[in-house]
């Protein structure tokens, strides 16, 4: 009798084991792997598009933009324990005796790709980045001649550098002087910049809005961004403003800037941005690619123009992307094009910066949201 209580004793002790394997949950522990293997392989497939698309428009070749749009990951675990014993040995008939151990694992990841195509594909890329982003981010921290290259064309028609076919143009004398002069001020803590929401408290419309937008003045209920410098923190500071509002034509005694989308001012306190699209970033980007000679001399790729910098603070492209029949042994981004390797070096700190901010910039086009500042609300009478 003993015996026989031990036997089934250990049969028990098999089946709670089973049946434990079998209620254990695999999701909590996935999140750890999945969600860093997951994002990283979406930020490296970001940056081979991006790359391929830049030298696409290198080789006026059509670029395609596919964003992944979901990743949902199912997993399921079956598992099954088999064990078998004699319970009577003295029986005539001969018993079963049987050990097995069986299991399933089964990883079903769905991911989804959406092409960008109408009107998402006009407003993540055709849309030029609102004047609000480009201060917002500069007084965030960013570098204010750095975001200004990138992403903007002109500044109350002060001119910046334009690689791009058809309307390339050597930068104004002007552009690097005032860019160097708010990267200045901006590190002297003496650039702000905030919203306000202007509310109509006679009721929006009728002859009052029509004189207010014909003078230039937003309508009511529209957000207006204004640029202001803190005067008085040095000297050095002082002398900067005062260039900066010299060469964008702006009253001296001007203490809050309105800022507009465009390419002139209408008024002596006003900061005219006209910026750049992310398609317009992206054909500047590749004025940097070193194309081999024989596609140049073949008609293959048009060869860029060669613009000097005017005032020699510029020496390099805002991103190098290097050729070659091999793979790159150490690169940050590497693509295959035209039976040629594509890459951005690893070691290359400023192209890699660029895409990082390119990234930012992709957002704030597709989303059409600028990054937030304090915003106010001030009756219009």
């Amino acid at each position: 009798m003993r015996y026989l209580i031990r036997r089934l004793r250990g049969l028990l002790v098999l089946a709670g084991l089973a049946a434990g394997a079998g209620c254990q949950s695999i999701g909590p522990g996935s999140i750890h792997r999945d969600r860093i293997d997951y994002a990283g392989a979406i930020a490296d497939s970001w940056k081979q598009q991006t790359l391929l698309n830049i030298i696409r428009l290198r080789y006026f070749d059509t670029p395609t933009f596919l964003d992944v749009a979901s990743v949902i990951s199912s997993y399921q675990l079956q598992g099954e324990v088999r064990a078998g014993t004699e319970i009577f040995p003295n029986a005539a008939a001969d018993t079963n005796r049987s050990l097995g151990v069986a299991g399933t694992f089964i990883d079903r990841p769905t991911v989804s790709y959406a092409p960008l195509a109408g009107e998402k594909f006009v407003n993540s890329l055709l849309r030029p980045i609102p004047p609000q982003a480009v201060f917002a981010m500069i007084v965030a921290g960013h570098q204010a001649d750095f975001i200004f290259q990138a992403s903007v064309r002109a500044v109350n028609d002060v001119y910046n550098h334009t690689g791009s076919p058809g309307r390339a143009r050597r930068e104004d004398a002007q552009f690097s002087r005032v860019t160097a002069a708010l990267r200045r001020i901006q590190q002297a803590g003496a650039l702000g910049m905030r919203v306000e929401r202007r509310v109509d408290a006679r009721g929006a419309g009728g002859r009052a809005a029509g004189a207010r937008e014909s003078a230039g003045e937003p309508r009511p209920g529209a957000e207006e961004s204004w640029i202001f410098f803190r005067e008085r923190v040095d000297e050095a500071t002082d002398a900067d403003i005062r260039l900066v509002k010299q060469v964008l034509g702006i009253r001296p005694d001007a203490r809050e800037l309105r800022l507009v989308f465009g390419s002139l001012r209408r008024r002596e306190d006003e900061i005219a941005l006209l910026t750049r699209s992310i398609m317009e970033i992206l054909v500047e980007l590749s004025a940097g690619i070193e194309v081999p000679d024989l596609h140049v001399a073949e008609g293959r790729v048009r060869p860029m123009m060669e613009i000097a910098p005017a005032t020699g603070e510029r020496a390099s492209p805002m991103v190098r992307i290097r050729s070659g029949e091999g793979p790159p042994g150490d690169a940050y981004a590497a693509v295959r094009y035209r039976n040629l390797w594509f890459w951005v070096d690893d070691r290359d700190l400023a192209s890699k910066r660029t895409f990082t901010f390119l990234r930012m910039f992709s957002s704030i086009a597709e989303t059409g949201v600028a990054p937030q500042v304090p915003i106010l609300t001030i009756p219009a009478n």
